[in-house]
């Protein structure tokens, strides 16, 4: 597989994106210069050729009118005094135009320079009874191209050619042509170069950024420092990938501590376990009092080492959790809690409920209900006075009369596997209270701890919010003197 992604990677090199976004930039700029210009030469090639055109035409027509007015003979346009005015000086005034006198027949009188051709229609136009019939054709005289016309004299006495170059208006668009061709080269070179520094200002940041999460994703370090500098685009993904990873650290710190934590409360039972099993090959020589207290501690032992693995496996799912939120009534999911903890502790509990309805995971929001009060159940020794759950809209407290919360472990009584030292006597593997807190954090609330006014402990969570269900008020509910009768 990596050969192949090797021989990959040779015959299709990666670019980078600042040479994507110039080569971009310059085939947008190369093809709208190249359509821009090709466009205005032929705009303007069309209307040089089309005027051209026009005036040729005007020196003919000026040329039938002299032949239908007046009644002219071939001489009338020989070659005369640059003194005198004569029928051939008008046609060459307009423009510089080659003209050719023939007489009967087709028979060339006077040659123009260059001499222009004589075809059989231009000797047919000689002979032509009309004055003033006309034909149009182009010719290529010593390599130049040529606009050519015959005006008939009339009566068979001749005909006179006239003829325009094409080689100086195409000259002049040649020209414009090559000119247009080194100013599009031009722009495009600019455009190129343009492009160069754009992508360096624009994608320059996305490149470190890009550099920063293949660093990453190669040393598996997430204390890489990560560019976040600006606000656009780029800034806000500077941002998020740094978030990301801030917080992939400190997963990945909370994975360690409890991996850490969890083999070392594991290690207590497991080390009972393994002590007294080695005791079960010489079982039979103990004193029934010392059996009984080994299958007891064993049994204790076993029964500990169940509920750490247990409360362990719900710790490390936490939000992960397949569980869909759905509608559920908390004061009907502190009923079935108190329920459960009533027949395993056989203590008295007093619940005071809304009918707040939100929108959460249940098993998960019982499971924290239930630990609240196997937790105030533990510490109230005396047991002389009930639990207290009370339930008002998002808020859960439990309340309990017994020692209280020294002040030094407030701040850590939802940490895991911390416990205090009045509890380290008593059973329990110190994750009932994170487990309470990582069910909060993950229905969008917080876990609280503080101590109750004349003794004792309050301690409960909240929830998002947004996860309270508003139900419309029914006519059973509503006000009765807006109920009809």
């Amino acid at each position: 597989m990596d050969s192949t992604r090797q021989r990959l990677a040779i015959l299709h090199p990666r670019r980078s994106l600042g040479t994507v976004f110039a080569l971009s930039f310059a085939c947008v700029t190369a093809a709208t210069t190249l359509l821009g210009g090709f466009l205005s030469y032929n705009a303007a090639a069309q209307m040089v050729r089309v005027d051209q055109d026009a005036v040729f035409r005007g020196v003919v027509n000026d040329l039938h009118q002299q032949v239908a007015q007046r009644r002219l003979s071939p001489s009338d346009y020989f070659s005369v005094s640059p003194d005198r005015d004569s029928p051939r000086d008008d046609l060459s005034r307009r423009i510089r135009t080659d003209v050719q006198v023939l007489g009967r027949a087709g028979r060339v009188e006077e040659r123009g320079f260059p001499a222009l051709p004589v075809r059989a229609a231009d000797r047919a136009a000689a002979s032509h009874a009309t004055a003033g019939h006309t034909i149009y054709y182009k010719a290529r005289i010593e390599g130049d191209r040529y606009r050519v016309a015959t005006v008939a004299l009339g009566g068979g006495r001749g005909a006179v050619q006239v003829a325009q170059q094409y080689s100086d208006t195409e000259d002049l668009l040649r020209k414009l042509k090559d000119r247009t061709v080194e100013l599009s080269a031009i722009v495009i070179v600019v455009a190129g170069l343009a492009g160069w520094w754009l992508a360096r200002r624009i994608a320059g940041r996305l490149v470190r950024l890009t550099r920063v999460a293949e660093h990453v994703a190669r040393t598996g370090r997430l204390d890489t420092e990560v560019p976040v500098a600006g606000q656009n685009e780029v800034g806000r993904l500077g941002r998020a990938f740094d978030g990301m990873l801030g917080r992939l650290a400190a997963s990945e710190e909370i994975q360690r501590r409890l991996v850490q934590d969890a083999g070392h409360e594991l290690r207590t039972p497991l080390t009972s376990l393994q002590a007294n099993a080695a005791l079960l090959d010489r079982i039979d020589q103990l004193p029934p009092q010392a059996k009984a207290d080994l299958i007891a501690d064993m049994k204790s032992e076993t029964r500990e080492l169940i509920n750490l693995v247990n409360e362990l496996v719900d710790l490390a799912a936490g939000d992960r959790n397949a569980e869909q939120p759905t509608e559920i009534t908390l004061g009907a999911l502190a009923e079935d809690a108190a329920a459960l903890t009533r027949r395993r502790t056989g203590r008295e509990i007093l619940i005071e409920a809304d009918d707040t309805v939100v929108r959460a995971r249940p098993d998960a929001v019982q499971r924290a209900l239930t630990n609240l009060l196997e937790n105030a159940a533990k510490f109230d020794h005396d047991g002389t006075e009930p639990i207290e759950l009370a339930i008002k809209g998002i808020r859960v407290e439990v309340r309990d009369r017994g020692p209280g919360i020294a002040e030094a472990d407030l701040p850590r009584v939802f940490d895991r596997f911390y416990r205090a030292d009045s509890a380290r006597s008593l059973p329990g593997s110190g994750l009932g209270l994170a487990i309470v807190h990582a069910v909060a954090v993950a229905h969008g609330g917080t876990a609280f701890a503080h101590n109750r006014a004349g003794g004792g402990a309050i301690i409960g969570f909240t929830l998002d919010p947004a996860s309270r269900v508003r139900r419309p008020r029914t006519a059973s509910t509503a006000d009765p003197a807006a109920t009809p009768r």
